[in-house]
């Protein structure tokens, strides 16, 4: 067969299976066809079926066809990356700032300790940290994938239930949004190379003034061309990021941020980001699932996916209960916005792709930490749902 039906066929499993699982199974109160997609990605990887099946294996996902797939990954969450930039929504942060400030702080602060005291733990033994990495690279670079909040995702969990536009919704978006700023923060400072400092610096300084640059023109441009100007922007941001030895997801993070929300239509953004998702991110999430392994063992890797998971959502709903007593919120509503803001999924795979790409973790601790989003995000609706409906009041509460 020729690699472009090979191609095809890699294709169809991609679709097909988690669509047919989601859609038979009924699976979308625990498991949203997102989550489906990443699972299935998992188990097509060469660690499940790959392992069963090595001839199924081998003829699939040839190098050719891996490359095909990884253009089109890479592409799909550069866009997915630039969308959750533009959708920050700072201002609104800045105007609730003493509240956004305590609770984004605890709520990222307090599940990356414990994160970090678990890589700790790690540390300990052989086959965790990666090639590249410094002992302090792989305690913060875990700690902090403890910490992510996936604000693509969190958008599409709150629309579910019903809670996106409410007051409560948008509290929860301006502590996600100051604390992806965080993160994205914390993992140019992991990624800094001492060896091209001065390169990535000057990236760092291009970049800022070309943003001010980039922005008088977007006030400039028909709101019809604000589109082809940003993809253009995108590619170049990217690239430079990755030519300074950041990561091009980094710049393609730092192209959304400088972007403002109201200069594209709401109902636009809405339809890309679902558009790419349709389309674009399963390929990313079987990319994702072909760097699964489980050579540390199966059962080391779930033993440190489930402390991990404990880390993430016990530290999370710490320190959001923490913030809930210091700015006296009313019963309950910690226990909500800490469940909501401790939804892992994209944001948290893309986070772990790059560590193991710069090989800051190894392969076995991608595993852990994708088994440890995946459950994360499962756990979301099934208990916030309940909660809401006990407490119908409280989503009508303003801050």
């Amino acid at each position: 067969m020729t690699t472009t039906e090979i191609f095809l066929i890699a294709m169809l499993l991609i679709f097909a299976l988690p669509y047919l699982v989601w859609r038979l199974g009924n699976t979308d109160y625990f498991a949203p066809l997102v989550v489906v997609q990443i699972i299935a990605g998992i188990l097509l990887g060469p660690g499940v079926i790959g392992a069963a099946f090595p001839q199924y294996y081998q003829f699939v996902f040839t190098p050719a066809v891996v490359g095909a797939l990884n253009g089109v990954a890479l592409w799909g969450v550069m866009l997915f990356v630039m969308i959750a930039g533009i959708e920050l929504d700072l201002k609104q942060a800045w105007q609730h700032r003493r509240e956004s400030a305590i609770t984004a702080s605890l709520a990222l602060a307090t599940p990356m300790l414990c994160g970090a005291i678990v890589a700790l733990g790690m540390l300990g033994y052989g086959g965790w940290a990666g090639a590249k990495a410094s002992g302090w690279q792989f305690v913060v670079a875990t700690g902090m994938a403890c910490a992510v909040t996936a604000l693509p995702i969190l958008i599409l969990l709150m629309e579910k239930l019903d809670v996106l536009r409410r007051p409560i919704g948008q509290r929860i978006l301006r502590y996600a949004s100051v604390d992806d700023i965080a993160i994205w923060g914390v993992l140019a400072l992991i990624l800094l190379d001492w060896e091209r400092v001065a390169r990535q610096l000057g990236f760092l300084l291009v970049f800022a003034l070309a943003s001010l640059a980039y922005r008088r023109l977007m006030l400039r441009l028909p709101p019809r061309d604000r589109w082809y100007c940003a993809l253009i922007w995108l590619a170049l941001c990217a690239f430079g990021a990755d030519w300074s030895g950041l990561h091009f997801m980094v710049g393609a993070f730092l192209a959304g941020m400088v972007m403002d929300g109201d200069w594209f239509d709401r109902a636009q953004m809405d339809q890309l980001r679902h558009h790419v998702l349709l389309v674009m991110m399963p390929v990313f999430f079987l990319s994702t699932g072909l760097r699964t392994t489980w050579e540390s063992g199966g059962v080391a890797v779930v033993l440190a996916a489930g402390a991990l998971l404990v880390a993430s959502v016990g530290g999370k709903l710490a320190g959001v209960h923490l913030a809930g007593r210091i700015l006296r919120w009313q019963p309950g509503e910690a226990s909500i916005i800490g469940w909501m803001l401790q939804t892992k999924a994209l944001i948290m795979i893309i986070f772990a792709n790059i560590l193991l790409d710069k090989q800051i973790i190894t392969s076995a601790t991608f595993t852990a930490l994708l088994l440890m989003a995946v459950a994360s995000t499962m756990l979301t609706v099934p208990v916030v749902h309940p909660k809401l409906h006990r407490m119908k009041a409280l989503i009508f509460r303003t801050a």
